[in-house]
């Protein structure tokens, strides 16, 4: 079992808290990224850096990853094609994928990426709150609980 970071855009805070529940609960955790990633000094925490290519991390991800192991991830066609896999995946705003959300927001994501290359729509993803530092930090929690239980 192992927390995989789609890292290259997931938010500090996050990785913050990843970092932590890996010390505390003994997980690995394993940073994948196009640059280079910047760690505490733990033998429990390894990047891989893969090339600058389109889906380069995501391909390294779905091809490491098993079902055993939590991806954390805002990427949602990765997070699609992990949980057609049966991987899990948690979003940095704590949301956990599955079958049943991520087709949805998959075809919502789709649809705003169609209407920003349109001019019909601008702007990105919400600003990163600490709500959403906390529903991650407790979904991370009730994961672990769940599964790195003894």
């Amino acid at each position: 079992m192992k927390i995989w970071i789609d890292a290259d855009a997931c938010p500090a805070p996050v990785k913050t808290i990843i970092f932590r529940a890996s010390q505390r609960v003994r997980i690995p955790v394993t940073l994948v990224a196009n640059h280079r990633a910047q760690t505490p000094p733990s033998p429990l925490i390894k990047v891989v850096q893969v090339s600058q290519g389109f889906d380069a991390a995501d391909d390294y991800i779905t091809g490491h990853a098993t079902a055993s192991d939590l991806v954390i991830t805002g990427d949602i066609p990765l997070a699609a094609r992990l949980v057609a896999q049966g991987i899990p995946a948690l979003n940095p705003r704590g949301e956990l994928y599955t079958a049943d959300n991520v087709q949805e927001r998959l075809a919502l994501r789709n649809l705003k990426e169609e209407l920003r290359s349109a001019g019909g729509m601008t702007g990105g993803p919400a600003p990163y709150h600490d709500r959403d530092k906390q529903a991650f930090a407790n979904s991370l929690d009730r994961w672990l609980t769940r599964h790195c239980a003894s």
